[in-house]
């Protein structure tokens, strides 16, 4: 039987990151999970299409915008599952039995527990806003990870090809079918180190409450990156 899952990790200038990421992901290849790894990238200038060369990844080159990226990545993904992940998000040890568990239930897409890189306790408050949020309302963003079959992604219509908020639109498509895996990933906490853990909370809760309430992903976009 074929591996079957393909993993796509959207990429923008990431070869710092890929390193730590692609070396969890090599415990898939050890159990036979593994079919394929996908690079999605929106334009990367720094040595990411290179690290795809030597790993033996797809380079898929797609308009800027995870959304863009990785529904473009997802055409031509082999596997029958599909595992979105991003580059500076790294599995912990064993985590393929969680997910082979998973494999058994092809109608419902999973979502896994985030942690951040940091020890601290504004990273910790974080992480459990993250993990109570997606439990209660069902909204896990994308750095929580996403394992969905090919048919359930098909028949939900994939990924929205939109520059912010395509996690919580997808989200919105597998309402009653999105369930939490109880896995780690980890993620990295740079853009809170730099931005300040509260401003950039309520950065992403203000965006969040715009999308919802009609706004343009293409404005929101600017707001959030600019």
């Amino acid at each position: 039987m074929p591996a079957p899952i393909s993993v796509i990790i959207p990429t923008l200038n990431s070869a710092r990151n890929l390193p730590a990421c692609l070396g969890a992901l090599s415990e898939a290849l050890t159990v036979g999970l593994l079919t394929e790894v996908i690079f999605a990238d929106g334009g990367s200038s720094d040595d990411t299409e290179q690290i795809a060369d030597e790993v033996g990844a797809e380079f898929v080159s797609a308009p800027q915008g995870r959304g863009n990226q990785m529904a473009m990545a997802a055409t031509v993904a082999k596997g029958e599952w599909l595992l979105f992940l991003h580059a500076d998000s790294v599995f912990g040890k064993s985590w393929t039995d969680g997910v082979s568990k998973h494999l058994n239930d092809p109608e419902k897409a999973g979502y896994f527990k985030l942690r951040f890189d940091e020890p601290g306790l504004a990273a910790k408050l974080v992480a459990f806003w993250a993990n109570f949020r997606s439990r209660l309302f069902g909204l896990p963003y994308g750095d929580q990870g996403l394992l969905i079959s090919q048919r359930l992604y098909n028949s939900v219509g994939g990924y929205d090809p939109i520059p912010i908020m395509e996690d919580v639109a997808m989200a919105k498509k597998l309402r009653g079918d999105l369930m939490g895996i109880p896995i780690v990933v980890e993620t990295s906490a740079e853009k809170y180190r730099k931005n300040g853990w509260l401003k950039r909370s309520f950065r992403n809760f203000s965006i969040l409450l715009q999308y919802f309430a009609g706004a343009d992903p293409e404005k929101l976009a600017k707001k959030y990156y600019f």
